[in-house]
């Protein structure tokens, strides 16, 4: 998606524009992941505080374009933040990376600014599901996502690792919030005779409206032998 074209569909507070990351400023830009997520030295975004990694595999202004996108927020000569988002392109499903802000920037809700891009990306990329991880270390962008009717379907338990102090870290539990992109007969509904009564119990508490889609019915009504 061109830079103009994130412009007119996702809407930045007065006075911020979106820039697509170019190749000489990649170490600016690492300074200031550094500099504003400290936490980044270890796990999966540590990544980000690599220059070949950039190099490698972020779509870069001018050049190729590759399965990791990375955009920059600006404010007249400041870098106010960053978004980033992965492409799947086998599942047609587009990951919410990382989010970065600077604290000077954090009034202007940037991180739901960000929410909306990613879900703009992917329809535009025909994208079929939008997903991300929240932290549990503060609520702020578990309340960006819901806001933005983002799902809740589950929390990962020490699927990545953060620095917790100077010299510890620890696995973490992260939120993973979720938005289908495709129409409701793109997505194939389950049957409730193939789910463990446990799998049964945790689909009601996510899907509870999803109970009544005939298929789900149907396959509850052959379980107990009789034909809808």
């Amino acid at each position: 998606m061109p830079v103009d074209e994130m412009a007119t569909q996702v809407s930045l507070p007065e006075g911020y524009r979106f820039e697509l990351l170019a190749r000489p400023e990649i170490p600016t830009l690492v300074r200031f992941i550094e500099k504003w997520f400290p936490d980044i030295s270890v796990g999966v975004a540590s990544r980000y505080v690599r220059n070949d990694f950039y190099a490698d595999n972020v779509t870069l202004e001018g050049e190729a374009q590759k399965d990791i996108l990375v955009v920059l927020i600006k404010r007249g000569k400041d870098l106010a933040g960053l978004f980033s988002c992965e492409r799947d392109r086998d599942a047609l499903a587009l990951y919410a990376g990382l989010a970065v802000i600077a604290p000077a920037h954090r009034g202007a809700h940037l991180s739901r600014t960000c929410i909306k891009l990613v879900e703009a990306i992917g329809r535009r990329m025909g994208m079929g599901l939008v997903y991300g991880m929240a932290t549990l270390k503060i609520p702020q962008i578990q309340e960006a996502f819901e806001r933005l009717d983002w799902q809740l379907i589950g929390i990962t338990p020490g699927y990545d690792r953060e620095l917790v102090a100077p010299g510890v870290v620890k696995r973490v539990y992260e939120a993973v919030y979720a938005k289908v992109l495709v129409r409701n007969g793109g997505l194939l509904h389950p049957e409730f005779r193939n789910m463990t009564e446990r799998t049964k119990r945790f689909f009601r508490m996510l899907f509870p409206r999803a109970e009544k889609h005939p298929r789900v019915v149907a396959g509850a009504s052959l379980r107990h032998g009789t034909r809808s």
